[in-house]
């Protein structure tokens, strides 16, 4: 593309209107309403979008069950080896081979909370919640074992 052509005068004119373009928006944006969050005031009336990926949970029932099947699509989708999964091969009863998911870990340090563990899970056994104030001092606490340990 080629770049347009002023004369001298035609150069300060439109400068000057590219300059008007430039304040007419800063300007209609320093007269708007702000919408900030007086925060951690206001923690008890604080609305958060449904749709904010703050941490990953595995949720369980009331026996600690969760629904993962042990496919390791999640761990195998994530951008930057944040999950780490260990599976156990067992035989049961019948003779029937399947995985049982001993340790599932996730590090929200390294986290880039694109969704795409959640989106290929097969059978929605992990989710992201609100919780978003997740700050410590000490980066090993930010790694979490998601599965529950009946043992």
């Amino acid at each position: 593309m080629e770049k347009e052509k002023y004369s001298y005068v035609g150069g300060i004119a439109h400068g000057i209107k590219t300059l008007t373009t430039g304040l007419n928006v800063t300007l209609k944006e320093f007269f708007t309403k702000k919408t900030t969050q007086e925060y951690p005031e206001n923690r008890a009336t604080l609305q958060i979008s449904d749709r904010f990926r703050g941490t990953l949970v595995m949720p369980h029932d009331e026996n600690g069950n969760n629904k993962c099947i042990s496919c390791l699509l999640c761990e195998m989708n994530c951008p930057n080896d944040t999950l780490h999964l260990e599976i156990e091969t067992v035989t049961d009863e019948a003779g029937k081979k399947r995985k049982i998911l001993r340790n599932y870990q996730f590090d929200l340090g390294s986290c880039l909370f694109c969704q795409l563990c959640v989106n290929v899970c097969p059978t929605d056994a992990i989710c992201f919640e609100n919780e978003f104030e997740n700050a410590v001092f000490d980066k090993t606490k930010l790694v979490q074992k998601l599965n529950f340990n009946k043992d």
